[in-house]
Protein backbone atom coordinates (compact mmCIF):
# COMPACT_ATOMS: atom_id res chain seq x y z
CA UNK A 1 0.00 0.00 0.00
CA UNK A 2 1.51 3.53 -0.91
CA UNK A 3 2.80 5.85 1.46
CA UNK A 4 -0.22 8.70 2.55
CA UNK A 5 2.87 11.31 2.05
CA UNK A 6 3.34 9.79 -1.57
CA UNK A 7 -0.34 9.92 -2.36
CA UNK A 8 -0.33 13.61 -0.99
CA UNK A 9 2.73 14.26 -3.37
CA UNK A 10 0.95 12.68 -6.55
CA UNK A 11 -2.29 14.61 -6.05
CA UNK A 12 -0.40 17.85 -5.49
CA UNK A 13 1.93 17.95 -8.56
CA UNK A 14 -1.34 17.03 -10.88
CA UNK A 15 -3.57 19.32 -8.92
CA UNK A 16 -1.01 22.14 -9.50
CA UNK A 17 -0.68 21.91 -13.21
CA UNK A 18 -4.44 20.39 -14.07
CA UNK A 19 -5.10 23.84 -15.19
CA UNK A 20 -2.74 23.46 -17.69
CA UNK A 21 -2.88 19.77 -18.47
CA UNK A 22 -6.42 20.08 -19.46
CA UNK A 23 -6.19 21.96 -22.72
CA UNK A 24 -3.63 19.86 -23.92
CA UNK A 25 -5.68 16.69 -23.14
CA UNK A 26 -8.78 18.56 -24.47
CA UNK A 27 -7.23 19.10 -28.18
CA UNK A 28 -5.57 15.86 -28.15
CA UNK A 29 -8.85 14.68 -27.54
CA UNK A 30 -10.85 16.45 -29.91
CA UNK A 31 -13.28 18.22 -27.21
CA UNK A 32 -11.73 21.58 -26.84
CA UNK A 33 -14.73 22.61 -25.11
CA UNK A 34 -13.06 21.35 -21.98
CA UNK A 35 -9.74 23.21 -22.47
CA UNK A 36 -10.73 25.36 -19.88
CA UNK A 37 -12.39 23.62 -17.38
CA UNK A 38 -10.12 24.08 -14.67
CA UNK A 39 -8.68 27.10 -15.04
CA UNK A 40 -10.45 28.08 -11.97
CA UNK A 41 -7.94 26.35 -10.16
CA UNK A 42 -4.52 28.69 -11.22
CA UNK A 43 -5.11 31.02 -8.33
CA UNK A 44 -4.12 27.31 -5.91
CA UNK A 45 -1.32 26.82 -8.18
CA UNK A 46 1.60 28.11 -5.97
CA UNK A 47 -0.20 26.68 -2.82
CA UNK A 48 0.01 23.19 -4.40
CA UNK A 49 3.47 23.31 -5.70
CA UNK A 50 4.61 24.10 -2.18
CA UNK A 51 2.57 21.18 -0.51
CA UNK A 52 4.10 18.86 -3.27
CA UNK A 53 7.70 20.21 -2.62
CA UNK A 54 7.49 20.06 1.23
CA UNK A 55 5.99 16.51 1.40
CA UNK A 56 8.36 15.15 -1.20
CA UNK A 57 11.31 16.80 1.01
CA UNK A 58 9.75 15.32 4.25
CA UNK A 59 9.56 11.65 2.72
CA UNK A 60 13.31 11.54 1.75
CA UNK A 61 14.06 13.41 5.13
CA UNK A 62 11.75 10.33 6.55
CA UNK A 63 13.60 7.48 4.33
CA UNK A 64 17.39 8.35 4.34
CA UNK A 65 16.85 9.03 8.09
CA UNK A 66 19.06 6.50 10.15
CA UNK A 67 15.95 3.97 11.62
CA UNK A 68 16.00 2.77 15.05
CA UNK A 69 16.63 -0.56 15.37
CA UNK A 70 14.18 -1.55 18.25
CA UNK A 71 11.27 -0.17 15.81
CA UNK A 72 9.33 -2.42 13.41
CA UNK A 73 7.09 -0.83 10.25
CA UNK A 74 5.66 -2.06 6.58
CA UNK A 75 9.41 -0.58 5.52
CA UNK A 76 11.05 -3.13 7.58
CA UNK A 77 12.43 -6.61 5.94
CA UNK A 78 10.51 -9.72 5.82
CA UNK A 79 12.14 -13.18 7.10
CA UNK A 80 13.98 -13.08 3.01
CA UNK A 81 15.17 -9.50 3.92
CA UNK A 82 13.26 -8.16 0.78
CA UNK A 83 11.62 -4.83 1.36
CA UNK A 84 8.50 -4.08 -0.56
CA UNK A 85 8.92 -2.00 -3.63
CA UNK A 86 6.34 0.68 -2.55
CA UNK A 87 8.81 1.58 0.10
CA UNK A 88 12.35 1.59 -1.45
CA UNK A 89 14.01 4.57 -2.24
CA UNK A 90 13.49 3.72 -6.31
CA UNK A 91 9.78 4.14 -5.89
CA UNK A 92 10.23 7.21 -4.29
CA UNK A 93 12.43 8.99 -6.86
CA UNK A 94 10.19 7.57 -9.60
CA UNK A 95 7.70 9.45 -7.82
CA UNK A 96 9.85 12.74 -7.41
CA UNK A 97 10.59 12.65 -10.75
CA UNK A 98 7.04 12.29 -11.91
CA UNK A 99 6.12 15.30 -9.75
CA UNK A 100 9.03 17.32 -11.11
CA UNK A 101 7.59 16.70 -14.31
CA UNK A 102 4.05 17.35 -13.53
CA UNK A 103 4.93 20.45 -11.70
CA UNK A 104 6.84 21.87 -14.76
CA UNK A 105 3.98 20.94 -17.60
CA UNK A 106 3.16 24.33 -17.87
CA UNK A 107 6.53 25.57 -19.00
CA UNK A 108 6.35 22.46 -21.54
CA UNK A 109 3.66 20.96 -22.08
CA UNK A 110 2.47 23.45 -25.28
CA UNK A 111 5.27 21.76 -26.88
CA UNK A 112 2.70 18.79 -27.42
CA UNK A 113 0.24 20.50 -29.43
CA UNK A 114 2.12 23.77 -31.31
CA UNK A 115 1.25 24.00 -34.55
CA UNK A 116 3.01 25.57 -37.76
CA UNK A 117 1.04 27.93 -39.96
CA UNK A 118 1.97 29.28 -43.40
CA UNK A 119 3.80 32.17 -44.02
CA UNK A 120 2.09 35.87 -44.38
CA UNK A 121 4.15 35.85 -47.69
CA UNK A 122 1.68 33.31 -49.21
CA UNK A 123 -1.09 36.16 -49.14
CA UNK A 124 -1.28 39.36 -51.25
CA UNK A 125 -0.71 42.37 -49.50
CA UNK A 126 -4.48 43.73 -50.57
CA UNK A 127 -6.04 40.35 -49.04
CA UNK A 128 -3.93 40.31 -45.71
CA UNK A 129 -5.39 41.62 -42.26
CA UNK A 130 -3.60 41.66 -38.73
CA UNK A 131 -5.51 41.94 -35.64
CA UNK A 132 -5.59 41.61 -31.92
CA UNK A 133 -8.60 39.50 -30.15
CA UNK A 134 -8.72 40.20 -26.22
CA UNK A 135 -9.24 36.76 -24.44
CA UNK A 136 -10.27 35.94 -21.03
CA UNK A 137 -9.46 32.96 -19.17
CA UNK A 138 -5.81 31.92 -20.60
CA UNK A 139 -3.83 31.15 -17.77
CA UNK A 140 -0.51 29.29 -19.30
CA UNK A 141 1.58 28.23 -22.21
CA UNK A 142 -0.83 25.36 -23.00
CA UNK A 143 -3.95 27.63 -22.90
CA UNK A 144 -1.73 30.02 -25.39
CA UNK A 145 -1.19 26.78 -27.52
CA UNK A 146 -4.40 26.11 -27.66
CA UNK A 147 -5.70 28.97 -28.56
CA UNK A 148 -3.18 29.37 -31.31
CA UNK A 149 -3.78 25.71 -32.57
CA UNK A 150 -7.87 25.90 -32.76
CA UNK A 151 -7.73 29.41 -34.40
CA UNK A 152 -5.15 28.37 -36.57
CA UNK A 153 -7.34 25.79 -38.19
CA UNK A 154 -9.82 28.67 -39.27
CA UNK A 155 -9.32 28.48 -43.22
CA UNK A 156 -7.54 31.56 -44.06
CA UNK A 157 -5.50 32.47 -41.29
CA UNK A 158 -1.82 32.46 -41.88
CA UNK A 159 -0.35 33.38 -38.39
CA UNK A 160 -1.61 33.82 -35.05
CA UNK A 161 -0.05 34.48 -31.62
CA UNK A 162 -1.35 34.11 -28.22
CA UNK A 163 0.01 35.58 -25.76
CA UNK A 164 -1.36 34.69 -21.49
CA UNK A 165 0.71 38.07 -19.88
CA UNK A 166 -0.93 40.42 -22.41
CA UNK A 167 -4.34 38.25 -22.43
CA UNK A 168 -4.30 38.55 -26.29
CA UNK A 169 -3.77 36.68 -29.25
CA UNK A 170 -2.09 38.52 -32.30
CA UNK A 171 -3.79 37.23 -36.16
CA UNK A 172 -3.40 37.51 -39.57
CA UNK A 173 -5.14 36.24 -41.77
CA UNK A 174 -6.83 36.82 -45.65
CA UNK A 175 -9.53 38.53 -45.61
CA UNK A 176 -11.16 37.13 -48.68
CA UNK A 177 -11.06 33.72 -47.19
CA UNK A 178 -12.21 34.63 -43.38
CA UNK A 179 -13.03 37.29 -40.89
CA UNK A 180 -12.15 38.34 -37.66
CA UNK A 181 -15.96 37.08 -36.57
CA UNK A 182 -15.17 33.62 -37.52
CA UNK A 183 -11.26 33.59 -36.09
CA UNK A 184 -13.32 34.39 -32.61
CA UNK A 185 -15.69 32.04 -32.76
CA UNK A 186 -13.15 29.25 -33.33
CA UNK A 187 -11.38 30.72 -30.46
CA UNK A 188 -14.72 30.40 -28.64
CA UNK A 189 -15.21 27.05 -28.99
CA UNK A 190 -11.73 26.40 -26.83
CA UNK A 191 -14.00 27.29 -23.22
CA UNK A 192 -11.42 30.32 -23.59
CA UNK A 193 -13.30 34.09 -24.36
CA UNK A 194 -12.67 36.31 -26.95
CA UNK A 195 -14.04 39.60 -25.62
CA UNK A 196 -12.79 42.09 -28.07
CA UNK A 197 -10.62 43.09 -30.92
CA UNK A 198 -8.43 45.92 -32.16
CA UNK A 199 -8.46 46.54 -35.89
CA UNK A 200 -5.16 48.27 -37.75
CA UNK A 201 -6.08 51.41 -36.77
CA UNK A 202 -6.38 50.69 -32.94
CA UNK A 203 -10.42 51.09 -32.54
CA UNK A 204 -12.35 48.85 -30.13
CA UNK A 205 -14.50 46.99 -31.33
CA UNK A 206 -17.39 44.67 -29.03
CA UNK A 207 -17.81 41.06 -29.65
CA UNK A 208 -20.87 38.53 -29.24
CA UNK A 209 -19.24 35.81 -30.03
CA UNK A 210 -21.66 32.06 -29.18
CA UNK A 211 -19.48 29.57 -27.50
CA UNK A 212 -19.63 26.36 -29.23
CA UNK A 213 -18.13 23.11 -29.69
CA UNK A 214 -15.26 22.75 -31.69
CA UNK A 215 -17.06 20.08 -33.99
CA UNK A 216 -20.18 22.24 -34.57
CA UNK A 217 -17.97 25.17 -35.72
CA UNK A 218 -16.71 22.83 -38.21
CA UNK A 219 -20.09 22.18 -39.70
CA UNK A 220 -20.56 26.14 -39.66
CA UNK A 221 -17.90 26.36 -41.95
CA UNK A 222 -19.40 24.55 -44.69
CA UNK A 223 -22.86 24.72 -43.86
CA UNK A 224 -25.53 26.99 -46.15
CA UNK A 225 -23.09 30.03 -46.95
CA UNK A 226 -20.43 27.54 -48.41
CA UNK A 227 -16.84 27.15 -47.33
CA UNK A 228 -15.67 29.99 -49.51
CA UNK A 229 -18.08 32.58 -48.88
CA UNK A 230 -18.65 32.11 -45.15
CA UNK A 231 -16.86 34.44 -42.83
CA UNK A 232 -15.88 37.02 -45.96
CA UNK A 233 -18.48 39.45 -44.46
CA UNK A 234 -21.58 38.05 -47.59
CA UNK A 235 -23.41 36.01 -45.00
CA UNK A 236 -22.05 36.77 -41.68
CA UNK A 237 -19.85 34.26 -39.92
CA UNK A 238 -21.89 34.13 -36.90
CA UNK A 239 -25.22 33.42 -38.47
CA UNK A 240 -23.79 31.10 -41.12
CA UNK A 241 -25.40 27.51 -40.68
CA UNK A 242 -27.91 28.43 -37.70
CA UNK A 243 -31.50 29.75 -38.41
Amino acid sequence: MLDKKVWTAIFAAIGASLCCITPVLAVLAGSTGLASSFSWMEPYRPFLVAVAIVVLAYAWWDKLKPKKQDLECACDPDEDGNISFWHTQKFLAIVTVFAIIMLLFPYWGDALIKSDKVSVENIPKSHLSKMSINIKGMTCKACEATVEKIGGEVRGVALIKASVDQKKATVEFDNTQTDIQSIMQAIGTTGYKPVSYEDSKGKHRASNVKITQHKEFKKLETSKCGGDKCGAGKCGAGKCGTK
